[in-house]
């Protein structure tokens, strides 16, 4: 696994692993089920991904899009590739709503709502909750 991938966590933060993917939940919960969808290949830009990389992105995206549904009934998703900090090719995964979600007791409002995600604005979870949040879409998983 890359540095990036290290980075955002795995294995710990494995929601589920592809032949050329992995997606992790983002440590920090920018809204309920943010992501982080990030390529195992060797690849500082998104033209080097192979062709194979490119297609099982599709079902990746369909996975997390209907498994974010489930979750917290997004309105809207973005996915963010930013790639500045760390250069390996990846997205952060914002699913948006206008109301706060809530899970187990905590509510997760979507403080960019309606212009770009507010990426240094989160709620914080401890490990517990965390983890929850990991297991409950890797439960929805198909």
């Amino acid at each position: 696994m890359n540095d990036t991938i290290r980075k955002f966590g795995y294995p710990g933060t494995l929601v589920q692993e592809y032949a050329h993917w992995v997606v992790l939940l983002r440590p920090q919960q920018v809204t309920l089920g943010s992501l982080v969808l990030a390529s195992k290949e060797p690849a500082t830009e998104f033209h080097q991904l192979s062709a194979a990389g490119f297609g099982e992105m599709r079902s990746a995206v369909i996975d997390i899009e209907r498994s974010l549904k489930e979750l917290t009934g997004y309105q809207k998703i973005n996915y963010l590739m930013l790639m500045m900090v760390d250069p390996d090719v990846h997205f952060h995964v914002i699913p948006r709503y206008q109301q706060p979600a809530v899970f187990a007791g905590l509510q997760f409002p979507d403080h960019g709502w309606p212009g770009p995600p507010a990426l240094a604005q989160f709620t914080a979870t401890d490990e517990e909750t965390h983890a929850a949040i990991g297991a409950r879409l890797r439960d929805r998983w198909r």
